[in-house]
């Protein structure tokens, strides 16, 4: 008979120290191809759903408009992406730039190394299992509202 085990510690501490350790792990992949891995997925995000307005892509992305903003600015200074007129004159859409697509390409592979690097150092298996896990979190904590987008 399985007794009952109260978990040690604080969760959130060790989630966020975990994610810490993850994100250090694809920066250092993503440097080669001068990204960091926050702008890779927002980049992939842009190319993947074309042009988007910014409260769509920070409801994707599960981020409030600040952050996005604040993460969007320096990507639309190097030329990597776009924000430009919407639907009428209060919209505004993100686009990728051609630099933007070529520089996705070349984070993809950065991306795909990070990501068979660390299935080699977890395991495939303990992979499989903690992306369960994490999804099953997710899903259990989401309560359908969008408290993060103002």
């Amino acid at each position: 008979m399985k007794e009952n085990v109260l978990p040690q510690g604080c969760t959130n501490f060790k989630i966020r120290q975990l994610g810490r350790m993850v994100t250090r792990h694809y920066d250092q992949h993503m440097a080669a191809v001068g990204l960091k891995n926050t702008q890779y997925a927002l980049l992939s995000h842009v190319v993947k759903l074309g042009p988007i307005r910014p409260g769509d892509l920070a409801r994707r992305l599960q981020l409030d408009a600040s952050t996005l903003t604040r993460n969007l600015q320096p990507m639309v200074a190097q030329g990597w992406l776009v924000v430009g007129a919407g639907d009428d004159a209060r919209s505004r859409l993100i686009e990728a730039t051609d630099a933007g697509r070529a520089l996705r390409a070349e984070g993809q592979r950065a991306w795909k190394a990070a990501q068979t690097a660390l299935n080699q150092k977890l395991g495939v298996e303990q992979v499989v299992a903690l992306h369960r896990l994490l999804d099953a979190s997710m899903a259990a904590l989401d309560d359908g509202s969008e408290p993060l987008v103002r």
